[in-house]
C-alpha cells in the first residue's frame, strides 16, 4: 500500500480510552511542540548541556556530498521525558513505557493569566476543577498539557529559569512555574497518560521537595518537559504524539512532541 492509500486508511482514526474520539487526519493541522536541540538549549543548572561535534562535512574523495555528526547531552534538558524512575524506585524506564501510553487525545489547562501576576504559579486542583467546569471532567487515558506562556521566553536563561548562572549556587534561584501536589493527585486520580508543560520542570522553580513528580510518577504518570508554543493548542479535540529516544533503563531522554489540531 502505498502512502496515500495508507493515509487514506487511516484518515479517520478513532481513538479508544475512558472515552471515544474520532480524528480526522486529513482535516487539521501538525504543530511542532519541540523546542530544537542547539548550543542555546536550556538545561537544569547543574546537568550537562548539548554540544554537537563534526565527524565529517564536505565532498568525500568519491565526489559525493557527506555529513555525519556526534553529539552528547544529559538525559534531562530541552524537551525531554521524564520517565518516572526519575523519582521513584521501582517504577517504569524510558523504554518501558508503551507506545501507546505517549500517543493519545489530549487536553489544554491554560494558567497563562495567573502566570502572567505570579511566575512561581503552581497549577491547582482548583485550577483543574475550573476547566472541569466548563468542559466536562478531564477524561481518563487523555494526556493533560499545561500552557504558562513561559515557552515564548525561550531560549533566554534568566527569562525561562529565572537566572542565568548554572552550578549548585543557581538551584535557589530558579523561578518558574508548575504543577502543586494536589493538582498533581487529582490528575492520578483521573487516570490520565501523562502531562506536560512548557517549564524546565513539572515542579515549579523554587520546590524543594519535588512532590509532584513523586506523586505522578508513584502512579507511573510520566512527565513532558520544555514544551515549545502550546497557544495553538485548544482546550479540547487535539491529538499528541511523544516519542522519546529509547534508551535502555534511562531515566529520561529527548523528546520530539507533535500534537495534531482537526480543522474547526
Amino acid at each position: 500500500m502505498n502512502r496515500a492509500g495508507l493515509w487514506g486508511l487511516l484518515g479517520a482514526l478513532i481513538v479508544e480510552s475512558a472515552f471515544t474520539q474520532v480524528i480526522d487526519f486529513e482535516d487539521g493541522q501538525w504543530q511542532d511542540l519541540s523546542h530544537p536541540y542547539s548550543e542555546e538549549t536550556l538545561y537544569w543548572p547543574t546537568s550537562d548541556t548539548f554540544h554537537k561535534e563534526t565527524v565529517f562535512e564536505g565532498h568525500t574523495e568519491g565526489g559525493w556530498y557527506y555529513t555525519a555528526y556526534s553529539f552528547t547531552t544529559a538525559e534531562h534538558g530541552g524537551t525531554h521525558i521524564d520517565a518516572p524512575i526519575h523519582f521513584f524506585e521501582g517504577r517504569k524506564t524510558v523504554d518501558q513505557l508503551a507506545v501507546s501510553q505517549l500517543i493519545g487525545p489530549a487536553i489544554v489547562i491554560d494558567v497563562r493569566a495567573a502566570v502572567s501576576q505570579n511566575p512561581d504559579y503552581q497549577v491547582s486542583a482548583r485550577d483543574l476543577e475550573l476547566w472541569e467546569a466548563l468542559h466536562g471532567p478531564i477524561p481518563g487515558g487523555s494526556i493533560v498539557l499545561i500552557n504558562t506562556g513561559f515557552a515564548q521566553r525561550w531560549p533566554d536563561a534568566a527569562a525561562y529559569l529565572g537566572t542565568a548562572e548554572r552550578g549548585e549556587s543557581a538551584v535557589p534561584l530558579l523561578h518558574f512555574p508548575g504543577l502543586q501536589e494536589l493538582g498533581a493527585r487529582l490528575l492520578v486520580e483521573r487516570g490520565i497518560k501523562a502531562v506536560g508543560l512548557d517549564t524546565a520542570s513539572i515542579d515549579y522553580g523554587q520546590s524543594r521537595d519535588f512532590i509532584s513528580h513523586r506523586v505522578l510518577f508513584e502512579a507511573n504518570i510520566p512527565a513532558f518537559e520544555n514544551l515549545a508554543d502550546l497557544s495553538a493548542i485548544p482546550a479540547t479535540g487535539s491529538f499528541v504524539v511523544a516519542m522519546p529516544m529509547k534508551i535502555e533503563n534511562g531515566s529520561g531522554a529527548p523528546l520530539r512532541v507533535a500534537a495534531f489540531v482537526p480543522a474547526d
